[in-house]
This record gives structure tokens, C-alpha cells and sequence, in this order.
């Protein structure tokens, strides 16, 4: 699924916007090949990193450079980005910091993505300014062109959760049922861009041979698409006790209010408050975020949180996954749908019911 050279000048002119505001003189936005992270840099440049890691510089004025460590001569289809200027340097943080020199830099990833040895290269050299909001909130309400990508990811992974849910029987090992959902998202073009676990009481775990399913599972499939947009969709399966059939009177609850909840306008406090409040009047704790704004990264700003005062616009899309434990701690429910952002409000892009299967 190719990206359109007026994407790509949306997408620069969008970060660009950011830069001037923040009065930065270029942004770093770093990747690397930690399954959900490498994203931002694809964003950017159209390549999507195999092996290690790369970086996408984007000045304020001028051409983007897109670097990669030389030592690793192979981290990915090198040919399937639209930057012209691919750098491969020994150590990269040298050739960045003699670009950047005595600049204010704005860096996607200086606290967890960035390698130590090109942050010690830059640190002296330049102002590094930690930018992950911004430019997450840049690239935050998608075009019609990424929203085609997005619903192509979606119906693929909607077909995934069908194939687990055919496969899945109590008795059955974890890997034996996620097996038929990951044939088809390789064979529907994800690649490599998969992170599909199942939960093994609150906990998350790899879907492994040993892991044996009980009556009631709960599948997390998160995946992306031939264009490289990142969604999660899935439901609960099987027969749930009594606690998780009144977890779930919540969880219907929340599908409705997310329908009035997220719409432009409306803070993503206010749409925490709307779709949580269910679970806080049963006497619940919600055990991850309430959702996310989810794009060619995984998990992207703004956050549907407490406390997040960042208002909501058309064209933004949320991944919504209240994840509701009970205090002893093993009975759970988390289900995944992402919505999009419109004038009417939120729209399940699923087409799937808000209910245990």
C-alpha cells in the first residue's frame, strides 16, 4: 500500500508546523526494531526497520537524511524510502552531531529509543529536547489516505480474531489456537508487524505451546497492515463466572458512552471520565489506560487518561481497551476495538459487537 508524494509533504509540513511552534531548528525521530516502536520512523521515510535501528532527521528547512548504523549493512528495503539522503555511518551519532551542531533538536525517542552511544555523540554537541508528545500530537488526526490504511488493518485484524475464535477450545494450547490468526496476518501482508498475546489471569503472556486454555480466554491481537498502521481488535471468549458477566455489564456501558464520548471538541479527560465511569461505580481499577491514539506506532499521544486535558478532532484514532481487574486479582476483562474520531462522535471500526463470544 503506497503513500501518495502529497502524504509525504502533509506529514513533513505537519512536523514542520510543530518545529516552528516549539521553536526547534529539526526534529530527530528515532526507531528501532522493538515490534511497535520502529513506526515513527516509517512514518517519516517509508522504510520500516528488520535489524537494529535507524533515524529520520528532519530540519526545519532543507532535505530529510535518513541514517542508518553501517556496521549492520542490511536493516531493511533500504529502496522502499522516498528520502534520497541515506546515510550509513559508523557510528551515526558523529554524523548527526556534526549536522546538528550548536542546534535546538527536537528527538522522538530520546528516553527509551535513541542507542547510548549516539546520545553521548550528541548530548555535548547540540540541545536535545524530548518531543514525543509533539510529535505524536502532530501526526495525531490522520488524512483520508492514512484512514484507508488504517480500516484495511482493521478488516484484517477483525478476520484474525474470527480464526481465533474458530480455533479456540478449552483444552487447547495457547499457540495452537493464535497459530490460524497469524497464518493470515502474514499471509494478508502484516510481515513482521504483529504482537498477539493472550491473558493468563490480569497477566499478559505469549501465546506459547505450554499454555494451556481454560473455559473463558482472552486473546490481545494488536497488528498492522500493508500500510503500517498499528490496531488492536478483539473480544472475550467462552463461558465467564459471575464477577466477569458484571465486569461486562461495564464494558457495555463504555462501548455506548464511547460513541457520545469521542467526538471533537471533547477532552481526552473527558472521554476517560465518560467510558471509565461504569467500571469506578462497580468499585473497579482500571489496570492499563483506558485507550490510546494508535498510528503507525503502536501506543501514540495523546493517551484517554486522567488528567490528559488534550482536545479531541475529527480524524483521530483511538484504540479503547479498559482493562478491569477484580481484587483478587486473577478475574479480568479486556477487550480491544479502535475507534475513529467524528463529527457524530466515535465509530467502532470493527463492525463487532461489544460482547463475550
Amino acid at each position: 500500500m503506497g503513500v501518495s508524494p502529497r502524504e509525504v509533504e502533509r506529514r513533513f509540513a505537519n512536523v514542520r508546523a510543530a518545529l516552528e511552534r516549539d521553536e526547534l531548528d529539526a526534529a530527530l525521530v528515532c526507531g528501532s526494531e522493538y515490534t511497535g516502536f520502529e513506526g515513527a520512523v516509517t512514518y517519516l521515510s517509508g522504510f520500516q526497520i528488520v535489524h537494529r535501528y535507524a533515524y529520520v532527521l528532519l530540519p526545519l528547512e532543507g532535505d530529510p537524511s535518513i541514517v542508518f548504523p553501517s556496521e549492520a549493512r542490511y536493516v531493511g528495503e533500504h529502496g522502499t524510502s522516498w528520502i534520497e539522503d541515506q546515510v550509513f555511518a559508523d557510528r551515526p551519532g558523529d554524523w548527526l552531531s556534526d549536522r546538528l551542531r550548536d542546534k535546538r533538536v527536537g528527538v522522538y525517542g530520546l528516553d527509551y529509543v535513541i542507542a547510548p552511544r549516539d546520545f553521548a555523540a550528541l548530548e555535548g554537541a547540540c540541545e536535545l529536547v524530548n518531543w514525543d508528545v509533539a510529535f505524536d500530537h502532530a501526526r495525531a488526526v490522520k488524512s483520508e489516505e492514512e484512514l484507508e490504511s488504517v480500516r484495511d488493518s482493521v478488516e484484517i485484524n477483525t478476520e484474525g480474531f474470527h480464526a481465533f475464535r474458530a480455533a479456540y477450545a478449552p483444552g487447547r494450547s495457547a499457540a495452537e489456537v493464535l497459530a490460524p490468526a497469524e497464518e493470515l496476518f502474514v499471509a494478508r501482508g502484516c510481515g513482521r508487524l504483529t504482537m498477539n498475546m493472550v491473558l493468563v489471569g490480569a497477566e499478559f503472556a505469549i501465546a506459547r505451546a505450554e499454555t494451556t486454555l481454560g473455559e473463558f480466554c482472552v486473546p490481545s491481537l494488536e497488528i498492522a497492515g500493508r500500510g503500517g498502521h498499528w490496531v488492536e481488535v478483539s473480544r472475550a471468549l467462552g463461558t465467564p463466572n459471575g464477577e466477569v458477566k458484571r465486569m461486562n455489564e461495564a464494558y457495555d456501558e463504555y462501548f455506548e458512552a464511547a460513541k457520545g464520548a469521542l467526538r471533537p471538541g471533547a477532552t481526552a479527560h473527558d472521554a476517560h471520565r465518560a467510558v471509565s465511569r461504569g467500571f469506578t461505580e462497580r468499585g473497579y481499577h482500571l489496570g492499563h489506560v483506558t485507550g490510546h491514539s494508535i498510528g503507525m506506532t503502536m501506543i501514540e499521544f495523546p493517551k484517554i487518561g486522567e488528567g490528559i486535558e488534550t482536545e479531541l478532532a475529527a480524524n483521530m484514532v483511538f484504540s479503547m481497551h479498559p482493562h478491569v481487574i477484580a481484587e483478587n486479582g486473577v478475574d479480568c476483562l479486556y477487550m480491544q476495538e479502535t475507534w475513529l474520531v467524528t463529527e457524530e462522535g466515535g465509530v467502532p471500526l470493527s463492525g463487532l459487537p461489544s460482547k463475550i463470544f
